[in-house]
Formats: structure tokens, sequence, C-alpha cells
């Protein structure tokens, strides 16, 4: 018997905590597995996988219910729908990109602003203060 057999084991083996892995399961992403004669239930290293593909999934932005559609379309093999779903990830990555650059453009031009003003308010104080 492998420690990881067990949910404990399982969390522990994907770098999680096992309330991880019980919301998981509530939202359907992880199957509970039997629990034969009343025994303790055992995760395979097919959970492991599953798991650390959520987390994964999860790091590059996807919903749970997108990775919810990711693993459900791996068992149909409906290669379409994922490239769409990759594609629309990417295009929210890129918006967000592109909002954080312009975000750092703007403190740039205030950091800026502040070292070539040597009175009166401070303009990145100025900024964040609505004024």
């Amino acid at each position: 018997m492998m420690a990881r057999d067990t949910i404990g084991g399982l969390a522990k083996a994907a770098g999680v905590g096992v309330e991880t892995v019980r919301f998981y399961q509530r939202r359907g992403l992880i199957g509970e597995p039997a629990r034969p004669h009343g025994e303790v239930r055992r995760y395979s290293d097919a959970d492991v996988k599953r798991l650390r593909f959520i987390r994964s999934a999860q790091a590059a932005g996807f919903t749970l219910n997108e990775i919810k559609e990711l693993l459900d379309l791996d068992a149909s093999d409906d290669r379409a729908r994922a490239r769409e779903l990759a594609r629309a990830r990417v295009a929210a990555i890129d918006a967000k990109i592109a909002e954080l650059k312009e975000a750092r453009d703007a403190l740039a031009t205030l950091a800026t602003a502040c070292a070539s003003k040597r009175s009166g308010p401070c303009p990145i104080l100025r900024a964040f203060d609505g004024r």
C-alpha cells in the first residue's frame, strides 16, 4: 500500500490540501473512489495526474468550469474545442498584459513627474487620491 493511496497522500503528492481535493470532488473535477467493505478510499496515479492537471490549468488562468470542460474534452478527444478554450485564454492573458503595461507606463510617468517636481503635492499621491 502506497501512502498516497489515501486522500491525504493524494493531496500531498499533488501539493494541495485535503480540503482542496474535497472541493474539487464536490465540483466534479475528481471522482471519489469506492469504499469496498467500508474501507478507506484509495486513489490512483491517474488521480494524482488529474489533480496536477487541474492545478496547472488554474495557474494558466482557466476557471474551474473551463477545466471541467477541458477534462471532459480529453475524454471525447474534441481538440477543436480545446484549442478554442486555449485561444480564448491566450486572448485574456494578452488583454491583461496590455492593461498591466498601461498601468506600468502611467506609474513610470508619475514617478518621473514626482522626481522633477520639487514643491507642492507629490503627483503620485495626488493621482491615487482622485484629485
